[in-house]
């Protein structure tokens, strides 16, 4: 999720936990800890593609993050030493809300290494886009009633909790969504005999009433979206080619090969000059996608790996008038 979401979140669970006995400190503490895990994108790992594939590595293990919440808790209350007496209080706010912070990540379509470093092999469960005004303004509304309600502690605290209630509510609601959609495009690409070996299906922006779904099939992938109003229209699907034989021969090219594995086979490869660029299809839309990577040239026909490289990317945001009508009527996929 976006580092706002993550830092209200924590700063809410804070002043749920001890707000009461502590005052702003629980909310502050939240707040920090909520933001901790994300972190790790300031560490340098060795270059574009390792910086992208090891994010969300160490730092969101769950594992690890469970063995250092009593650690945190000991040095919160050394420098608040006023709080000894509350220590397995912090212990558990650091707990729930490193451990939460984590799994918020694991719902967005990215990828979360939580069983580091038993199994790096980065987990998702997609239920909400990273940026989702309606799981974020409850809680943000919550923690800004504790910050302005100075005289009525007890009332900004039952809004946080509030706050919390709605945000969590919502986050079952996309969970429910998201299986939903899953049986659905399940049952519409079997009934329009559309051959795939594997999909994903994760919310369009901002909502989860409008879904985009990514499928492959050897050597082609299709986009398509499903509203939760689509009833029994048909799937209108735009088909690209992936271009693997671009990688022939530079498979284990390590730049390609973390690619491969990070992305959990939703790649594709295009030409741009004489450069081979490696895409993340899970994440952006055609033929806008966030994370883009030269990873080898073009020689005489020929792949030469070369050292990679993170392209820019600018978004099309006039895209989302599209996205908003598409969640009421069914049309075919181009986005003007």
């Amino acid at each position: 999720m976006d580092s706002l979401t993550q830092l209200t979140f924590g700063a809410a669970c804070g002043e749920a936990v001890l707000g009461r006995k502590v005052g702003r400190k629980a909310l502050v503490w939240g707040a920090v800890l909520g933001t901790l895990p994300d972190l790790d994108v300031f560490i340098p790992l060795g270059g574009p593609v390792n910086d992208f594939v090891y994010h969300r590595g160490f730092s969101h293990s769950l594992i690890l993050l469970a063995f250092l919440a009593p650690g945190i808790a000991w040095l919160i209350s050394k420098i608040h030493p006023d709080t000894k007496q509350y220590y397995r209080q912090w212990a558990l706010l650091a707990f729930l809300v490193l451990e939460a912070s984590v799994i918020l990540d694991l719902l967005t379509v990215y990828g979360t290494q939580i069983f580091w470093p038993f199994d790096t092999t980065p987990r998702a469960l997609p239920v909400l886009f990273i940026i989702d005004p309606l799981f974020t303004l409850p809680i943000a509304l919550g923690v800004l009633a504790v910050l302005l309600m100075r005289g009525h502690p007890s009332l900004a605290h039952r809004l946080n909790a509030v706050g919390l209630g709605l945000s969590l509510a919502y986050l079952i609601w996309a969970c429910g969504v998201g299986e939903f959609i899953h049986r659905r495009v399940t049952e519409k690409l079997e009934r329009q005999a559309v051959s795939h070996t594997q999909f994903i299906a994760s919310p369009a922006p901002f909502t989860t009433l409008l879904w985009r779904v990514v499928g492959l099939d050897g050597e082609q992938y299709f986009e398509t979206y499903i509203s939760l109003f689509d009833r029994q229209a048909p799937l209108f699907l735009d088909f690209y080619p992936r271009n693997l034989a671009l990688m022939a021969g530079i498979e284990e090219h390590p730049p390609i090969a973390k690619l491969r594995r990070f992305t959990r086979g939703f790649y594709a490869l295009s030409t741009m000059g004489g450069d081979i660029v490696m895409t993340d299809l899970r994440m952006g839309s055609e033929p806008n996608y966030v994370f883009r990577f030269k990873v080898a040239r073009l020689n005489d026909a020929h792949p030469t790996p070369t050292y990679d490289e993170k392209l820019q990317t600018t978004q099309d945001w006039r895209g989302l008038t599209w996205l908003w009508k598409r969640i009421w009527r069914p049309t075919p996929q181009m986005i003007p």
